[in-house]
């Protein structure tokens, strides 16, 4: 495996914009308030011809309970990973005390360490490297993140201290995105939901660790976080992500820059889940988050939390079935699995779910079934006439998986009604036994035998 590389220090030293610069692609958010990152976050990265896994943290606190004491907690398991480590100060500010305690931190953890002295850019942050000698983590790096500069010296002293830990015999690892081989691809699941339903505290029981800040104060979750996992053999990319909440409701542009994060989660996932509260299950925003699901073609599953507070579970689960297929007929049939995190009822269900429904969003058909599929459902219920001309589906082929996508040639393909398209859409569902998957028909006009080479229409002899 490459190496690990943490980027550390106290809060709004440009720690996220770094870990950016070092990733190629703007993965963490980034903003001028301190505080933004706090679950540490995990890429693949590159400086000079280094591969390495890189590791962001949120800003090192050293007081502080509660919620700052859950960051630091990350921060510290971060550490416990890393090869080496970048400890980022800021060179307008200069030496504080806060990065004098977890210089001593790092010195009594034992790893590697570069000094890096950011937002040197020009000849600014000039007198913060000077006083970063006296940190006594040896030559500090002058650098500036936001620009790039600096990167060179950075590389050169990343390399040395890799030298000294026999760890650069590297191997380039996965990261979120990569290409891959389609057999060696981790599934891709993205978390979703509204602010606050257990989605960090569902990913931590899943994969029985504490690698997310979960508690009681909504709002936790601010960049979507991939986390690696491996279930029955198979490797999987769990991907947390923050609440979304109504658009009208948000103006905060933190929010909104989380907001993103979660659009981007899943329109890069394959399946997602959507977590609902049982207390208050399918809500508007519910609602919306799972049609925003269908419209980017991923599979779908429901996951109805708190399922411990529940009384009647029988009666309540076919109620909860009943109202979904209702408000979201267009992924009829998607799991809907009962869950409590608190308790692990229901936990060992999810994946067996998602790996059925993969199967099925992943699902090929043969033209041949297709098309005498076709003819049976025209016998069955021809398409309406529109202005006393009749419609004719002539023939119907699967062009691409993942969702399943097909394409109907038939003759006036403009006029064939909404309704008639969702006959054949519940028709191909129920047919072919693909529950719960966003299938896309696509109609189209058969080419006019008539047309001359210029594309204007011979006369017909």
């Amino acid at each position: 495996m490459a190496p690990t590389l943490a980027v550390v220090g106290r809060p709004n030293v440009g720690k996220s914009t770094l870990f950016n610069r070092l990733a190629g692609k703007p993965l963490a958010i980034v903003d001028d308030r301190p505080g933004v990152t706090r679950d540490r976050r995990e890429a693949r990265g590159r400086i000079g011809d280094l591969e390495l896994r890189l590791i962001d943290t949120a800003g090192y606190e050293d007081a502080g309970e509660g919620l700052e004491a859950r960051m630091r907690a990350q921060t510290e398991a971060a550490l416990a990973h890393a090869d080496v480590c970048i400890l980022l100060i800021d060179g307008r500010e200069g030496v504080t005390a806060l990065d004098e305690r977890f210089a001593e931190v790092l010195r009594r953890a034992d790893k590697p360490v570069v000094l890096a002295v950011n937002k040197c850019e020009g000849r600014r942050g000039e007198e913060g490297v000077t006083e970063a000698w006296s940190l006594g983590l040896g030559e500090p790096v002058p650098i500036s993140a936001a620009h790039g500069e600096g990167m060179a010296d950075l590389y050169a002293a990343v390399r040395e201290a890799l030298e000294g830990g026999d760890r650069l015999e590297t191997a380039a690892p996965e990261e979120d995105g990569a290409e891959e081989d389609e057999d060696g691809a981790p599934l891709r699941i993205a978390v979703v939901g509204r602010p606050n339903v257990g989605k960090s505290t569902l990913v931590n029981a899943l994969i029985g660790e504490e690698r997310l800040i979960t508690g009681p104060e909504p709002g936790l979750t601010r960049d979507a976080v991939a986390v690696a996992w491996e279930w029955d053999g198979r490797r999987v990319r769990l991907h947390d992500t923050a609440g979304l909440r109504k658009r009208g409701k948000v103006s905060d542009r933190l929010e909104r820059m989380s907001a993103a994060d979660t659009l981007r989660a899943i329109r890069f996932a394959e399946i997602v889940l959507l977590l609902v509260d049982a207390e208050r299950p399918f809500e508007k925003q519910d609602l919306t988050i799972a049609d925003r699901v269908v419209e980017e073609g991923r599979g779908l599953v429901v996951l109805i939390s708190k399922w411990d507070l529940v009384e009647d579970k029988q009666a309540k689960l076919a109620e909860l079935r009943e109202e979904f297929e209702r408000l979201l007929p267009q992924v009829k049939g998607a799991p809907l699995v009962p869950v409590s995190a608190k308790t692990g009822r229901g936990l060992d269900r999810i994946m067996p779910a998602v790996a059925a429904l993969h199967a099925d969003w992943a699902a090929k058909v043969k033209t041949s079934d297709l098309n005498d599929w076709l003819r049976e459902m025209v016998e069955r219920h021809p398409p309406p006439a529109v202005d006393g001309r009749p419609i004719r589906p002539k023939y119907i082929a699967q062009t691409k998986a993942r969702p399943p996508t097909f394409v109907l040639i038939c003759t006036r393909a403009a006029h064939l009604p909404e309704s008639y398209k969702r006959y054949l859409v519940n028709g191909l569902r129920e047919a072919f036994d693909l529950p719960g998957v966003p299938i896309r028909l696509i109609v189209k006009a058969g080419k006019n035998p008539y047309a001359d080479a210029s594309g204007g229409r011979g006369r017909r002899r």
